[in-house]
This record gives C-alpha cells, sequence and structure tokens, in this order.
C-alpha cells in the first residue's frame, strides 16, 4: 500500500506518519522509486502500537524508541520489554509533606517490598509515589488506612498475576506491549471505578437503610 492508503488504513495522518518515519519509531517502507515506499501489515500493526504508547501510555518519543529498540532485539526477553515499558509510564507522584513522614513511610514501604519479596527499585518513581501517599497519609492521621497496605498488596498481586499471565499468551511482542500499557492505564482506571461502586453496594449494606441503595460518591 502506498502512503495514502496506509495512512486511512491506520487512521494516523500522512503527515504524522512522515514524522515517524523521520523519528525512527515506523521502519521504512520498501521503495519503489526515488520518491515512493510501498508499505504492508507490519507498518499498520506498529503506527497503532506506536499510538497507544503515545496517545494511552503518554510515554515520550525518546521513550517509545527505547520500547520499539526492545521489541525489535531478539535478545530482549518479554519481562525486560515490560520492564522498559512500565518504566516509561507516568507516575501521579505525591508531596511528602516533612522528613519524619518520610522516614515513617520509607520503613514501611521498604519492609512491605522486602516482606513480600518483590524485586523493585526502592528508589525508583512509583516506589517513591507509594512512599508519598503513605507518608500523607500518616500526616493526615490516618494511619488507620495505611496499616491495610497488606491488604491491597495482596490484592495487587492478584491482580497482577492476572495482567502478566494474559500479555503472556499472546503471540506477538508488539501485542503484549501494547496490552500491557492500555491494560495498566485504563486498568487503573477500571479498579477505581469498580472499587467505587463496591463501596456503595457495601456501605448501604452496613450502613445504609435497609432497602436503601446508596450511590457511588461524584468524582473530583
Amino acid at each position: 500500500m502506498r502512503m495514502a492508503e496506509l495512512s486511512r488504513t491506520s487512521g494516523v495522518p500522512v503527515a504524522t506518519v512522515k514524522y515517524y518515519l523521520r523519528e525512527g519509531l515506523l521502519h521504512p517502507g520498501e521503495r519503489t522509486n526515488r520518491n515512493q515506499a510501498r508499505y504492508d501489515d507490519t507498518h499498520v500493526r506498529r503506527l497503532r502500537l506506536v499510538r497507544a504508547l503515545l496517545d494511552v501510555g503518554k510515554l515520550s518519543i525518546s521513550t517509545v524508541r527505547e520500547v520499539l529498540a526492545a521489541i525489535d532485539s531478539a535478545d530482549t526477553s518479554l519481562h525486560d520489554i515490560l520492564g522498559v515499558t512500565q518504566h516509561g509510564l507516568p507516575v501521579a507522584g505525591t508531596e511528602v509533606p516533612d522528613d519524619e513522614a518520610r522516614d515513617w513511610a520509607r520503613e514501611r514501604v521498604d519492609s512491605l517490598l522486602d516482606e513480600r519479596g518483590w524485586h523493585c527499585d526502592h528508589d525508583s518513581a512509583v516506589t517513591e509515589s507509594l512512599v508519598g501517599v503513605m507518608a500523607t497519609l500518616h500526616t493526615l492521621g490516618h494511619t488507620g488506612v495505611a496499616s491495610m497496605v497488606d491488604r491491597y498488596a495482596d490484592a495487587a498481586q492478584r491482580i497482577a498475576e492476572d495482567d502478566v499471565r494474559h500479555v503472556a499468551g499472546l503471540a506477538a511482542k508488539e501485542d503484549v506491549v501494547e496490552t500491557a500499557v492500555v491494560g495498566t492505564v485504563l486498568g487503573d482506571a477500571l479498579l477505581a471505578s469498580l472499587r467505587r461502586i463496591a463501596q456503595a453496594e457495601v456501605s448501604g449494606r452496613l450502613l445504609g437503610s435497609a432497602g436503601e441503595p446508596v450511590s457511588p460518591p461524584e468524582s473530583a
């Protein structure tokens, strides 16, 4: 297919396709003459992946390039490819109120990771985000919520098992990465929605009047 057909098939504007080619995010087509090239389904598939990484995952161009290089390398394991991808996903930061709260939270997060045998970089962005959340709970006097972190971790472990087993069953590396990104980003939103619905159901059963359902709280 020509460039125009590639654009129509993928839904990506011609100018954007050319930009991806210049940035090395899309492999060149087969040259048919000096000014034209032929593209195929591999280009459509790669464009879909690039858009998922950029638009859904919000990865930077440089990180997308790293992910694609990992995919195209025969020596890179799926675990390492997912690691590069996950590392590039943005993490919501939480400002740590003070040093005392940070130290309290850091001790508990480090213990959590060690006790569970989770081989995670203790200084990674996602770990720092967890420290920030725990520190904020401590500062606000909600250590009771923080004390439930083990139960949250249990649930996270079960979900992660399902997530990874699902992507591991996919044939192509591109499918693994795209599903991991979409599943992580939209899965977070899915979990938040399900949690609110479940909280409303449990609240109505335990705290509400008999037969009067309690509606989920509105999002801020």
